[in-house]
């Protein structure tokens, strides 16, 4: 099973930007952080994504495929297998989200 994601865990958009989460989950959590779920807001800040000399950031993620099991206040939780797209200010995909660190103590389907 995959390692669960929790506000701790380092999330960045395939240019290198920032994925900062805002969860509304205030009752469970892995290893002293709250757990992630689907329906949270991830906020990208600093990404330097061009095309040409235009600026097209990646500025949120949506999540395609999270866990398949796993529930936290009746939505699904994020793991390190789930996937996310990163898009842009017109909803542009950009491409995959990067999961570079989660706890790997409390697993999650």
């Amino acid at each position: 099973m995959a390692g669960l994601l929790n506000m701790s865990s380092v999330i960045m958009c395939p240019h290198g930007g920032t994925v900062n989460a805002i969860t509304t989950n205030t009752r469970v959590q892995a290893v002293g952080d709250f757990v992630l779920r689907s329906s949270d807001i991830f906020l990208v800040a600093g990404c330097p994504f061009t095309i040409g000399s235009m600026l097209h950031p990646c500025v949120q993620v949506q999540w395609v495929q999270p866990a398949l099991r796993g529930q936290v206040m009746s939505d699904f939780t994020l793991t390190e297998e789930s996937v996310g797209l990163c898009v842009a200010p017109d909803m542009a995909v950009q491409g995959t989200v990067i999961i570079s660190f989660t706890q790997p103590q409390v697993t999650g389907g």
